[in-house]
C-alpha cells in the first residue's frame, strides 16, 4: 500500500501544482489524471487478491477472506480493501474521489446512482477493453468522471461473487467484467 501512496501523491501533486484544468498546456489532462489514479489502484488490487488472498484461502489455506472478516478473523476482501482505501482518501482530499460499482452489486451501497454512473457501467461491458469518460454536474460543481472495467484477475474474485449469498449474477468467470471503477475529479 505504500507504493499506492507514494504514487497516488506524486500524481495528486503534479495535478495540484500545475491544475486540473481540460487544457494540456496547463498541466496533466483529468483523464491522464485518473488514467493513473486506475493503473496504481487496479495494480495494488491485482497483487492483493493474486498474492495475499487468492494465495493464502485458495492455495495454502490457512486463512480465509470474509466480508465478516473481524468476526471471523479473516482476511477482508478485495473490494473491502478497496473501499476502505477510498474511505480513506476522502479523508485526506476532495481533489478526487472513488468507488467501486456494479450493474450486479453484492452490496447495494455499490450500485449506481447517477445517469454518467450507469451509462459507463453499461458501456465498459458493452465495450470490453475500453474505459469510458465524461463530465456531469453534482451539487453544483462539474467534474470529469471516468468508468474503467473491473475485471475478476483470478479465479477467487469469480468464485467469491457466484457463491455469495446476495449475488444477482452467479456466472462470473476468470476474465469477466464484473463492474467498474469511478473516479471524479472536479474541474
Amino acid at each position: 500500500m505504500t507504493t499506492k501512496l507514494i504514487a497516488t501523491t506524486a500524481v495528486a501533486s503534479t495535478l495540484l501544482l500545475a491544475g486540473c484544468g481540460g487544457e494540456e498546456s496547463a498541466g496533466i489532462s483529468p483523464q491522464k489524471f485518473t488514467d493513473a489514479l486506475h493503473l496504481v489502484m487496479d495494480s495494488d488490487r491485482a497483487v492483493y487478491t493474486k498474492k495475499v488472498v487468492g494465495r493464502l484461502t485458495k492455495q495454502e489455506k490457512v486463512i480465509k477472506a470474509s466480508e465478516h472478516f473481524m468476526d471471523d478473523k479473516a482476511l477482508p476482501l478485495p473490494a473491502q480493501m478497496f473501499r476502505f482505501g477510498s474511505e480513506r482518501v476522502a479523508t485526506k482530499t476532495n481533489e478526487f474521489s472513488y468507488s467501486l460499482q456494479s450493474l450486479w452489486p453484492i452490496n447495494s451501497q455499490n450500485a449506481p446512482v447517477t445517469e454518467m454512473e450507469k451509462k459507463g457501467l453499461q458501456f465498459i461491458m458493452d465495450n470490453p477493453g475500453q474505459n469510458f469518460y465524461g463530465e456531469e454536474e453534482l451539487g453544483g460543481v462539474t467534474y470529469f468522471t471516468a468508468v474503467y472495467p473491473d475485471v475478476a484477475v483470478a479465479p477467487v474474485c469469480a468464485s467469491c461473487h457466484n457463491e455469495h449469498k446476495d449475488s444477482p449474477r452467479t456466472d462470473f468467470k476468470v476474465g469477466d467484467v464484473m463492474g467498474g471503477v469511478v473516479i471524479r475529479v472536479p474541474i
